[in-house]
């Protein structure tokens, strides 16, 4: 790989496609989400963290951690998810300095609502075209790219 300070040809399309693509596709999905059931894609991304969590709970350190959001954002966003009755926030009770972040039977019934419309965005707008062979390639880069990216 030449390293002269630029990308090739190929690279800078690539990379152009992947910017424009980091704006869209959370804008394409984010619009579908609000559409149907009020929810943002990042009310759905945390409400999918919760859920798939032991007892629907993550301390909300390591929530922010999975979501890769600073604390201080996650913080303010459970707050307005909270005031919504999706999520609640419980002080740990072996640990006066952590709390908890726990999915509500109200969250758990939004991201009932909203998961079959997100997921069929979700096939339509990424998986349509591609053939196994192609979506084993997809994982493999994306999967190159993050851990680079998380070091």
């Amino acid at each position: 790989m030449d390293d002269d300070g630029w990308l090739s040809p190929a690279q800078q399309r690539a990379w152009r496609h992947w910017v424009a693509l980091g704006t869209a596709l959370p804008a394409r999905l984010t619009r579908q989400l609000h559409e149907e059931s009020g929810l943002s894609l990042a009310d759905y991304d945390v409400l999918v963290a919760l859920s798939e969590a032991p007892d629907a709970r993550l301390r909300v350190g390591d929530l922010a951690a999975a979501a890769g959001w600073e604390r201080s954002r996650l913080s303010h966003h459970l707050r307005r998810m909270g005031g919504r009755d999706l999520v609640a926030r419980e002080e740990c009770a072996d640990d006066g300095r952590g709390a908890w972040a726990v999915l509500t039977p109200t969250g758990r019934d939004a991201l009932d609502r909203a998961a079959p419309g997100h997921v069929r965005s979700v096939r339509e707008l990424v998986f349509a075209d591609l053939d196994e062979a192609e979506l084993a390639v997809l994982e493999r880069v994306l999967r190159g790219v993050l851990e680079r990216t998380r070091g």
